[in-house]
């Protein structure tokens, strides 16, 4: 079992393009499960989050925050920017480009922490960076999407505000506190945590693709572009900054990592609960899952042999 599990989440963005395809094959499938289904799915992902979460993670902020602060900083700067310049470049429609803002908003993905370690960088900093970056997303994704995106729809940034709290946080700290009170059962799950939030991320994408499968295969060329172009600018740009900054290997690479690959699987139920008069908005988010999985791999390959 522990073998399949680690299978399962070593090759976490092959299970997520194979959960995509077979939603573009069968829509139909999973069309019939509710939209909030993916918010109890994300919750999962970050209850794992929280259970394999130490102390020791967050010792990091205390002892070397001008990193954290410099990787946070390009997290929420890069990301955003980059997600607005590309819906005025593509000129895409409200719905597509509210989600493609949503993914620039997000914090930085539990995906990146495997990457960062793939990578051969600057673990403890992507780790550190991961878990602040989540930690500020109740108020700088609301607040980031509003001045982005507010113009073209309505964004509620305090209800926003409190389903990041529900939906991330509150499982967050759930994870913690269950770690606290059974540690040696917590010790025992961790074998098994990647694997779970693999194919609950891969769920996630399953049920957004389905849904909008024929808007996908008529149209969906262009945001798959789009999609692409953020991630590996927002993993340039990243790189580069750390360049600039003068910094060391690994943590050009943390940085670079951390920054271009989000937490897509809250963007598409932010765009769900938020912004149902804006199916489409969930499509980027999706996107993101799978592309993003692949492109951490093969990003992983080329700066581990750097």
């Amino acid at each position: 079992m522990k073998r399949l599990c680690h299978y399962i989440s070593e090759y976490m963005g092959l299970l997520v393009l194979v959960a995509a395809l077979l939603a573009l094959a069968f829509p139909s499938s999973l069309q019939q499960i509710r939209p909030m289904v993916i918010n109890y799915l994300l919750g999962v992902v970050m209850f794992g989050m929280g259970l394999a979460l130490n102390i020791q993670d967050f010792k990091i902020v205390f002892s070397r925050p001008k990193d954290v602060i410099t990787g946070c900083l390009a997290q929420f700067t890069v990301m955003p920017m980059l997600a607005w310049a590309l819906t005025r470049v593509f000129h895409l429609d409200e719905a597509l480009a509210l989600g493609v803002v949503l993914v620039g908003c997000c914090p930085g993905g539990t995906a990146s922490n495997v990457i960062t370690y793939l990578a051969k960088g600057d673990l403890a900093l992507s780790v550190g960076m991961t878990s602040v970056s989540t930690l500020l997303a109740p108020f700088l994704t609301p607040l980031l999407t509003w001045a982005l995106a507010g113009k073209s729809v309505h964004v509620d940034v305090a209800s926003m505000f409190l389903s990041i709290l529900w939906v991330v946080i509150l499982p967050i700290v759930l994870g913690l506190l269950v770690k606290w009170l059974w540690p040696k059962l917590t010790e025992k799950a961790t074998d098994y945590l990647p694997a779970l939030s693999s194919m609950a991320i891969a769920f996630i994408v399953a049920i957004v693709i389905s849904a909008n499968a024929d808007k996908l295969l008529t149209g969906g060329l262009l945001i798959v572009v789009v999609v692409m172009l953020h991630n590996i600018c927002g993993l340039g740009f990243g790189y580069l900054i750390g360049r600039m900054l003068g910094l060391p290997e690994q943590k050009k690479k943390a940085i670079s990592i951390e920054v271009g690959m989000q937490n897509s699987g809250l963007a598409s139920s932010l765009a769900t609960i938020h912004f149902a008069a804006y199916p489409l908005a969930t499509i980027p988010g999706a996107i993101f899952s799978v592309w993003h999985n692949l492109s951490g791999a093969a990003i992983a390959y080329l700066y581990r042999r750097h």
